[in-house]
């Protein structure tokens, strides 16, 4: 069992940077794969970017590719999202997961997780 509770998120002027945090309870917060993942009013849920275990391989989408970045540091049970560059269209709800799945090189889905947050609201004014 995992619980991941994100914060970090709020309003941020296009260009601006915020970082998002996800903190999981429970000692087992290094077997899962970490991925974050944003829902825009209206929208389904999309993938942002995911961490493996150890920290040593992230994927990012296309769209967020050279302007965010994950990390994770395993001792603080904690991922974060580094979001430089915003852009309105990033406005979203922000959520991270956890999957107990091995790695893939593919956009991480929805039902590939096992554990959710309840999200954070990242909001970009133009």
């Amino acid at each position: 069992q995992v619980q991941l509770v994100e914060s970090g998120g709020g309003l941020v002027q296009a260009g601006g940077s915020l970082r998002l945090s996800c903190a999981a309870s429970g000692r087992t917060f290094s077997s899962y794969i970490m991925v974050w993942f944003r829902q825009a009013p209206g929208k389904e849920r999309e993938f942002v970017a995911a961490i493996s275990r150890g920290g040593t391989s992230t994927l990012y989408s296309d769209s967020v590719k050279g302007r965010f970045t994950t990390s994770r540091d395993n001792a603080k049970n904690t991922v974060y999202l580094q979001m430089n560059s915003l852009k309105p269209e990033d406005t979203a709800n922000y959520y991270c997961a956890a999957s107990g799945l091995s790695w893939v090189t593919r956009n991480w889905l929805p039902r590939d997780m096992g554990y959710w947050g309840k999200g954070t609201l990242v909001t970009v004014s133009s």
